[in-house]
């Protein structure tokens, strides 16, 4: 090996031992945050070195024609293991009879801790429904209020927010798992921001605004409130192509723990812009990797699964167009009465033996593959 060469393999050694170490030195931004969240941030971490865990929305809830069964899920009938990863919404803590709400918490307390007692991982949306006015959370021209800058400090509906936040901090003090220990859940609020299609999107907020309700939100569930079992995540929509693009509203290395996407359109719901999105995800892995934050595919899917080898010619493809490092990967739910809108097969779907290779690809972690996933 030549001199130049040694330099350079040095050089690059030393790049890769600084990732790592930064890597190890990570740590959730909540520094009250319990045991078990510190454990799995940083687990998350390592397992992003080589894997990326699978996850499904509200798989656990709710399937194609069943509601409500215990430990079911349409994976689990496909593979013989529930996804690594579930999500749930808390789109129903707020702006309903309190009975509704109350019920709803119950519900979703279920979910969450028989997932972390079964030793997975729940991420929890928030299509909030807009506080100010009608229009529910998508945004309705002529109908929707830009709720953004009524709700930050100094705003007219501020005291009223701070009353939903406290029904959601009510709810993460009460998800204690079967071993008396609070579940850690990754909570992911306004998402998809960058896009006009929901009241928090970026033709109605300015990015000012956006980043006080962030880190307003962020600072009364953690100092506030004492949620200590939140790990934060940052996920805008598929509309960028560069780091500085994707900072545009990023409110701040202090207040996010995960950075990560959504991103269908260049899956095959628009077109299959498989270059395009593995340059997007490995944009957010590198920063990751350099902020000390975990990275994630926080959205994804093809509606209907109409190719039948979209697991492995798309999804997997894309994830591993280059060395990156993404804890996990969601597709988006399976209803339970429409025929077309579902995300991941059920049994003798056309799919179904292409889901199995990206099952039992050694990158792609289920439910069965964790381990101590709480646990340093």
């Amino acid at each position: 090996m030549n001199i130049k060469n040694f330099l350079l393999a040095l050089f690059l050694l030393s790049i890769c031992f600084s990732l790592t170490s930064n890597a190890k030195k990570s740590k959730p931004i909540d520094q009250k945050a319990t045991t078990e969240t510190v454990a799995l941030f940083q687990n998350l971490i390592k397992l992003s070195e080589k894997h990326t865990l699978f996850g499904h929305q509200n798989a656990t809830e709710y399937g194609r024609g069943w509601s409500g069964d215990d430990d079911r899920s349409d994976v689990k009938s496909v593979c013989g293991s529930h996804p690594a990863v579930i999500g749930v919404d808390v789109s129903g803590l707020s702006g309903r009879p309190a009975e509704a709400i109350e019920n709803e918490k119950a519900r979703l307390k279920k979910t969450v801790v028989d997932m972390y007692n079964r030793g997975g991982v729940t991420t929890v949306a928030w299509h909030f429904n807009n506080p100010v006015s009608e229009g529910g959370f998508y945004w309705k021209d002529g109908v929707s209020k830009p709720a953004v800058k009524y709700l930050i400090p100094g705003g007219e509906a501020h005291e009223k927010y701070k009353e939903i936040l406290k029904t959601i901090g009510d709810w993460a003090h009460s998800l204690k798992g079967a071993d008396g220990k609070l579940a850690p859940v990754i909570f992911r609020p306004y998402h998809e921001f960058d896009g006009g299609w929901f009241w928090w999107g970026k033709p109605h907020c300015t990015k000012e605004e956006f980043v006080a309700l962030w880190q307003f939100t962020v600072s009364y569930l953690r100092d506030s409130l004492g949620v200590h079992n939140f790990i934060y995540a940052f996920s805008p929509d598929n509309k960028f192509s560069t780091e500085e693009e994707f900072l545009e509203r990023y409110p701040g290395n202090k207040w996010v723990d995960m950075v990560g996407m959504d991103n269908y359109g260049d899956m095959g719901r628009d077109k299959y812009d498989l270059e395009g999105a593995a340059k997007k995800l490995k944009i957010i892995s590198d920063f990751a990797l350099k902020s000390g934050k975990l990275a994630a595919f926080t959205e994804t899917g093809l509606e209907s699964i109409p190719n039948k080898e979209w697991w492995t010619g798309t999804l997997l493809k894309v994830m591993q167009m280059h060395p990156m490092n993404l804890c996990y990967v969601l597709v988006w739910r399976n209803d339970m009465r429409s025929p077309t809108h579902y995300y991941a097969p059920v049994p003798g779907h056309t799919s179904v033996p292409d889901f199995m290779k990206f099952f039992d690809d050694p990158y792609s972690l289920f439910l069965n593959d964790l381990k101590d996933i709480y646990k340093k």
